[in-house]
């Protein structure tokens, strides 16, 4: 069983999709705290590590054999909650990281929350010295996205975060940071190759927690 822990019920749907057609026998199991990234915004994402290692920890009591933190702004020190949790936990952003890597050096975040242009930047640049690649990173913010977003306009949201896409010149790629944003990369336009995290993310996760048995 792979366990996700989310920051939003809005992402249980997406995620089962992808399951139901990339992993048809891989059994998720889904955790959500709202919380968790509303403090990580305020307060910084260190202020929820012990919050976010007592959500592992729940995940891996409930039969999880490996854990996928689908949100970018608590990606970093979920991988620190991993220290003697005894399974993997994953960050689902890494894939997407490395990929944008291969994409070429220049880099371009977007993001509808800025709590999570430092833990994605960080990311990038940290896979960026694994590949021996040279990077620039560069963020921008969606402006009036998130406020689409909390009241429940995921298809203006989708809209606006396409529409800034578009806008991105002079990039080998463009990374959308949160899995929210992932419905946008229908609806570009540029010819830039558009990243999202979910179905790589999901695909690292499904191996890491091995075959149904």
């Amino acid at each position: 069983m792979l366990a996700l822990l989310h920051t939003s019920p809005v992402h249980i749907p997406v995620y089962d999709a992808l399951r139901d057609e990339d992993h048809q026998s891989l059994e998720l199991r889904h955790f959500v705290d709202e919380s968790l990234l509303a403090r990580a915004r305020a307060e910084g994402p260190e202020a929820v590590a012990d919050d976010v290692r007592t959500a592992v920890e729940r995940a891996v009591a409930d039969g999880a054999r490996a854990v996928l933190v689908t949100c970018s702004t608590l990606g970093g020190v979920a991988e620190e909650a991993a220290d003697g949790i005894g399974v993997p936990v994953l960050r689902g952003d890494r894939p997407m990281a490395a990929a944008a890597v291969a994409a070429g050096s220049r880099i371009v975040v977007l993001g509808t929350v800025d709590s999570t242009f430092g833990p994605t930047a960080s990311l990038i640049e940290e896979e960026a010295r694994r590949a021996g690649r040279p990077v620039d990173v560069r963020t921008a913010l969606v402006a009036g996205a998130w406020a689409r977003f909390e009241s429940g306009d995921l298809e203006g949201y989708a809209r606006l975060v396409a529409a800034t896409a578009d806008e991105v010149t002079d990039a080998d790629a463009i990374v959308l940071a949160q899995p929210s944003m992932a419905p946008a990369r229908q609806l570009t336009t540029t010819p830039i190759p558009v990243l999202s995290s979910p179905r790589q993310g999901l695909a690292a996760g499904a191996t890491a927690a091995g075959p149904p048995g």
